[in-house]
């Protein structure tokens, strides 16, 4: 008996954007590979197929993150105000991949394309904060600025009044630590 030939077209792509929409919807551990295959409308091998396991799925994601981050960062000017509002910018738009992305314990972050997206990205931000100041903690100090200011914005734990634009809302918070260099 013949049965008709599947042809999905991207299935790779599919299973990634079914995953990124699954967790933008309850987390990076709130589905499994059967549910996401379900979601995406393909075989419950798929997944497993194109990624190996959740884990494999999530490197891939972290990875595209990366890359898109690094992308983000890259078009920013020199001027460092700018690079955190688009750090922030790129969590709000972009907040599944930046749920995996900094949860290393939830991918393979000893993978060769993840560590070479993270280090890309991560060179752009040392050249801003290098720019701006010489000190090492100074940057360090920005980081946990611009990715707390998007973590608290993601989660809804920054005061409402703040208004419905977070890059606005971030602005006077960035030059509270760039208006008095160290």
């Amino acid at each position: 008996m013949n049965q008709p030939s599947y042809h999905h077209g991207n299935l790779r792509r599919t299973v990634l954007d079914a995953a990124i929409e699954a967790i933008e919807e309850s987390g990076p551990a709130g589905w499994s590979l059967r549910e996401l295959a379900r979601r995406a409308g393909v075989s419950h091998a798929a997944p497993a197929h194109h990624f190996g396991d959740k884990t494999g799925l999530l490197t891939a994601i972290a990875t595209e993150g990366y890359t898109l981050f690094a992308d983000t960062l890259e078009r920013t000017t020199d001027d460092f105000l700018e690079t955190g509002l688009a750090y922030v910018r790129f969590a709000i738009d972009h907040k599944a991949y930046f749920e995996v992305m900094f949860r290393p314990e939830l991918y393979r972050a000893g993978d060769p394309e993840v560590t070479a997206a993270a280090q890309r990205a991560n060179e752009v931000l040392v050249q801003g904060a290098a720019r701006y100041s010489p000190d090492r903690s100074t940057a360090i100090a920005a980081w946990s600025i611009v990715h707390g200011f998007a973590s608290l914005w993601l989660s809804g734990a920054l005061p409402p009044d703040l208004g419905d634009s977070p890059e606005d809302a971030a602005r006077p918070v960035l030059r509270a630590l760039l208006d008095d260099p160290p």
